[in-house]
């Protein structure tokens, strides 16, 4: 059934509408979308609305434009997902890129602070995952990982997780990953991270702290990701 915009901001309302019809699968990750001017005959809107609604989610790399082919869905493929997402470098170096060693999960109830930064109610289940991940053969990253287990059923079923789990968020479960917010902070480590990263108890670390949040705007994960400081930076590049 088609969908007009209401009396909202005219943008607004034709963002919400493309988001919610890409949240609901209409359209699958690396399929061409309709074209800017069928689109506009579609919701009774103008081309420029349309084509404005295009600019923002292709900057925020939810679609990504072809010259010449038109404006298809983003994959988040294991390669993509890394380099978008994983910022970890020597310093002064390119960002390396991991690789996953040893991991559990499980389904369990939600705990206060899981509920409290993921927006999910008092009987709400989550998935954990507890992971190592390797730089150049190394222990390096012990991530702890909470996922609404409403959004991804089974996934504790699915056997050894794939290195980028963005890539398996999407063509799995339909969750594509559209933001990510993160803070940073120096901890020392625990007795956890020394048996599982090798650390010193005490010494220090990097604390990533990131919600992710996917169409159409629910938070999808809560990762704290507990990082080796020792010669290792957060590298990020602004334009």
């Amino acid at each position: 059934m088609n969908e007009t915009p209401g009396f909202r901001p005219l943008y607004r309302q034709v963002y919400e509408i493309v988001v919610r019809r890409l949240a609901q699968g209409e359209w699958r990750p690396g399929e061409a979308l309709p074209s800017e001017l069928n689109l506009a005959k579609e919701l009774g809107v103008s081309q420029g609305t349309v084509r404005k609604v295009f600019d923002a989610l292709t900057a925020e790399k939810v679609l990504e434009r072809h010259q010449g082919k038109g404006t298809f869905i983003a994959e988040n493929t294991q390669e993509r997902a890394q380099f978008r997402f994983f910022r970890l470098a020597h310093p002064g170096g390119k960002r390396l890129t991991p690789t996953l060693g040893s991991e559990t999960i499980r389904v369990r109830a939600a705990r206060p602070p899981e509920r409290e930064r993921l927006d999910l109610g008092r009987d709400a289940r989550v998935v954990e995952i507890d992971r190592v991940r390797l730089l150049e053969g190394v222990p390096a990253i012990r991530e702890i990982i909470a996922l609404p287990a409403d959004l991804y059923p089974g996934i504790e079923k699915i056997g050894a997780l794939p290195n980028s789990l963005y890539s398996l968020y999407q063509a799995k479960f339909g969750v594509t990953i559209m933001t990510t917010h993160e803070e940073l902070s120096a901890q020392l480590a625990t007795i956890d991270d020394h048996r599982q990263i090798g650390v010193a108890t005490g010494s220090p670390i990097l604390v990533i702290d990131r919600i992710a949040v996917c169409l159409p705007e629910r938070k999808a994960e809560w990762r704290l990701s507990r990082v080796r400081s020792d010669n290792l930076v957060y590298a990020i590049t602004l334009t």
